[in-house]
């Protein structure tokens, strides 16, 4: 039986801290990664309106000569399938294992234009025993809609997975 999403208003700050409890039930019990995935990715969805929220993980190239970003779970429209380590905000936020928050995404070097109507971008990587296993991508339709309140939270939701 599917789980329901209690509505959650308020600032930002309190948005995330009532969602960050109703993530960790959902997932506490559900070993697939997949399936936490998906639901994170829906949670956060739902409750804060993004114009796509999903997960790329970190998987070998079909040909065998290394690792890509695969599209996983996600919320929103269409998406880019692959992108290659160091490569736009989420190839950069698996390279260096770092949260990159971009207020606008046309001044990020190097930016994959998967949508022209993405505006800003938060990327937040899942590392397990040190390794880069996926990364956490929400796109804006807004700039500078993410800031040091999503990095925080974010951080706190993917350690969970």
């Amino acid at each position: 039986m599917a789980e329901q999403l209690n509505i959650i208003t308020g600032t930002k700050d309190e948005m995330y801290g009532a969602l960050l409890p109703q993530i960790r039930e959902v997932i506490a019990d559900e070993p697939d990664i997949i399936a936490n995935m998906a639901n994170v990715a829906a949670m956060l969805h739902e409750t804060f309106h993004f114009w796509w929220t999903g997960f790329y993980r970190v998987l070998p190239e079909r040909n065998g000569t290394g690792e890509i970003l695969v599209l996983g779970p996600f919320q929103g429209p269409l998406a880019c399938t692959r992108i290659r380590k160091g490569r736009g905000v989420c190839g950069t936020a698996w390279q260096e294992a770092c949260t990159q928050v971009v207020s606008d995404v046309e001044q990020f070097p190097g930016h994959i234009a998967c949508s022209s109507a993405s505006k800003s971008e938060i990327v937040v990587p899942l590392i397990k025993n040190g390794i880069v296993i996926a990364v956490l991508d929400i796109d804006s339709a807004a700039l500078n809609t993410f800031d040091e309140t999503d990095r925080l939270w974010l951080e706190r939701i993917v350690e969970l997975l």
